[in-house]
């Protein structure tokens, strides 16, 4: 599903224009981002947790000339699914 398909479903589902989903749905994703941004975690029970994580340095290998490169630690978006979404997925 892209998001212009995830904007039809919930317009239709909540029974508002497509405009208004879109603004409600940018509006969550962007939160999202900002939150994770600064540090912090957003749990929403039932679905997940999004977070971030801190990725250590290590020694890497360049493709091009196989020789050893340092890739620098990093921070990276990270997302821990709930259990209800767990048990959504694995349903037969």
């Amino acid at each position: 599903m892209k998001k212009t398909e995830l904007i039809s479903t919930v317009a239709e589902k909540c029974e508002v224009k497509k405009q208004d989903a879109e603004k409600i749905i940018n509006a969550v994703l962007d939160t999202i981002v900002n939150t994770i941004a600064e540090g912090e975690k957003v749990q929403l029970v039932g679905f997940g947790t999004f977070e971030q994580r801190t990725r250590n340095a290590r020694t890497g290998c360049d493709p091009r000339t196989n020789q050893p490169i340092e890739i620098a630690a990093s921070k990276v978006p990270a997302f821990k699914p709930g259990r209800a979404f767990k048990d959504a997925v694995n349903k037969d």
